[in-house]
């Protein structure tokens, strides 16, 4: 489809044609579980924040430093993650965007269960519009592709919801390039959230073809580097030469990556969130950029 889908500067990007969001967005799987609940890959993810009150003050905090994407999903904490960013930020601001995803069941704490039957997606969806307390979802992202559904079925339901005015854009999540050109026959897609970060580097196909199409690639683990972060490694390098922190480096590096990439690191901590949004205040060099590059390769 033609329809030019996003226009970028460096801070800000338009998606859609008409949502504008700063180019750090805010990730709130993490708020969920206890603090001695199992974190990374292995969370669970399963019940709302042992510590609600903390939780809801770093959301609001994210806002006030002018952070305009939330994105979340009705998987987190069985519809727990909604709830929560409707308690700290309804009524939302014009300038906040919430996005949300369908398409995953939790039979339990360690199942993540992808079920793309179109009436399910769209209970689902009904369920998200009540639980954020909207009309309409600003961002509605399949967040896995059923293998066992047709996928024009799957994103047939996306498109009723657009059409039927409850969802205003529509993405997908953990997609290859293919599965994005076809979801794309069928309906304008503004946005893909697939794991990326500097050491994690399989969807590079997926970042070239979404920047070429004007679409927003939201990297969902940003600023997870594993041993490459380490004192001696090249990300701690640059973070000298610059008088920043790794994780500093690591969002800077998908920015300069491509002009669409909207991260969305998400944390517990206050002071963590105001170190990831200073990241939008970095510059890389070519030279920088380069080294940082051959980390992944």
């Amino acid at each position: 489809m033609s329809e030019k889908l996003i226009d970028t500067n460096y801070d800000n990007i338009l998606l859609g044609g008409d949502l504008p969001v700063r180019r750090i967005g805010y990730g709130t799987m993490r708020l969920a579980d206890g603090p001695d609940s199992p974190r990374g890959a292995e969370a669970h993810i399963w019940r709302p924040p042992a510590d609600r009150a903390a939780a809801i003050a770093v959301l609001r905090r994210a806002v006030e430093l002018g952070v305009t994407l939330i994105d979340t999903a009705d998987a987190y904490a069985l519809g727990g993650g909604e709830e929560l960013v409707a308690e700290a930020l309804y009524p939302y601001g014009d300038d906040v965007a919430v996005a949300t995803k369908i398409g995953v069941l939790r039979p339990s704490p360690t199942e993540w269960v992808p079920l793309g039957h179109p009436a399910y997606l769209r209970q689902q969806a009904e369920l998200s519009l009540r639980r954020l307390r909207v009309e309409r979802i600003d961002l509605l992202q399949l967040h896995r592709i059923d293998p066992n559904v047709p996928l024009a079925d799957q994103i047939g339901a996306l498109k009723q919801l657009r059409d039927e005015g409850k969802v205003r854009h529509l993405g997908l999540s953990e997609v290859p390039v293919e599965q994005l050109r076809e979801a794309a026959e069928i309906v304008p897609i503004v946005s893909v959230q697939n794991m990326y970060n500097l050491a994690t580097r399989q969807h590079e196909p997926v970042v070239d073809h979404a920047a070429a199409g004007g679409i927003a690639f939201i990297p969902f683990f940003p600023v997870a580097m594993g041993a490459h972060a380490g004192p001696d490694g090249p990300i701690a390098a640059v973070a000298r030469e610059i008088g920043a922190t790794s994780a500093q480096v690591a969002l800077a590096w998908l920015l300069h990556r491509s002009p669409t990439i909207v991260p969305i690191p998400g944390t517990t901590s206050q002071s963590h969130l105001e170190e990831n949004l200073a990241a939008l205040d970095l510059r890389l060099t070519d030279e920088q950029f380069a080294q940082l590059d051959r980390v992944g390769r």
